[in-house]
């Protein structure tokens, strides 16, 4: 076993919540060596073809990381694992949301843009939801991609959308706040609506307070200067501050902690997948491993 392997203790826990095995067809490779080896990929960065011998063949590997992207098994066993932990009563609904910009290599372009010369083929679900744009963005700094994040008090990630590096934080607000979906053991409807939200200064907007407002969300936001001003110009016509927590305030470190956390992971500190949906799968294997 090298560095960065599961454990058997792990491997159990993870095993609990993968799909199963088929009955027909070839015997598959052992499950865990393969998830080691795509585990190696995505801790490292490395080119596919880099992957050591003792994990297998790196086309078996690839072959299940697109795989389980394209139906997507990936979302389903992080969300399992975000049940298990609600059921256990480790989620605090208290939510942080940010974002943070990733360097993307240059391997990561070239994409082929969907357009007029798209011949139009019937796309798989996995791959449906790819932007025109693949999520790259340019600027002075070169290729980049933004991950945005909802984490909750317990360092767990409740949801993560990947846009452009050059996206605003507000545009992609409701989109993150949308993706927060736990399913309850038991049936009834799933859990949506965080108790508390933090978010920084880029959040302050009338359009995102209206939103947390109409879901009957709590929020800590501060209010931006130039807000601020522009409100004081106009006297009681301005309306009142938005209410401010400055201790409450301070929990928002938890997100950037937790970006911290998953940026350990060079294949997600660095985007070497030319398509966006595979690097969002990159993400999402490395919360599943994370949270084991």
């Amino acid at each position: 076993m090298s560095r960065g392997d599961l454990t058997d203790a792990q491997w159990e826990r993870l095993e609990a919540v993968l799909p199963p095995i088929p009955k027909m067809g070839r015997p598959p490779r052992d499950r865990r060596q393969v998830f080691d080896g795509i585990w190696w990929r995505a801790r490292t960065g490395s080119p596919w073809r880099d992957l050591p011998e003792r994990y297998g063949p790196w086309e078996t590997a690839y072959a299940v990381f697109r795989r389980w992207q394209i139906d997507e098994t990936w979302a389903r066993v992080l969300e399992k694992l975000q049940v298990k932990a609600d059921a256990d009563g480790i989620i605090e609904w208290e939510v942080s949301v940010d974002s943070t910009v990733c360097r993307a290599h240059q391997h990561a372009a070239g994409a082929r843009k969907r357009g007029p010369d798209d011949p139009g083929r019937t796309r798989p679900n996995g791959l449906g939801a790819e932007p025109d744009d693949h999520g790259l963005g340019r600027s002075r700094g070169g290729l980049t991609t933004k991950i945005h994040l909802a984490v909750d008090a317990s360092f767990h990630v409740l949801a993560a959308v990947i846009t452009a590096g050059q996206r605003g934080d507000a545009p992609a607000f409701e989109q993150v706040m949308d993706r927060i979906r736990v399913p309850r053991i038991g049936g009834g409807r799933p859990r949506t609506r965080p108790g508390h939200v933090l978010a920084d200064r880029a959040y302050s907007s009338r359009q995102i307070r209206s939103y947390l407002r109409k879901r009957g969300i709590a929020h800590t936001i501060p209010e931006k200067r130039d807000q601020a001003g522009h409100r004081l110009r106009r006297g009681s016509a301005g309306g009142r501050p938005p209410g401010f927590d400055r201790e409450m305030y301070k929990r928002r470190h938890r997100v950037e902690c937790r970006i911290g956390l998953l940026k350990q992971a060079r294949g997600v500190a660095t985007r070497y997948d030319k398509l966006a949906v595979r690097y969002e799968s990159t993400v999402q294997l490395t919360l599943i491993r994370q949270s084991l």
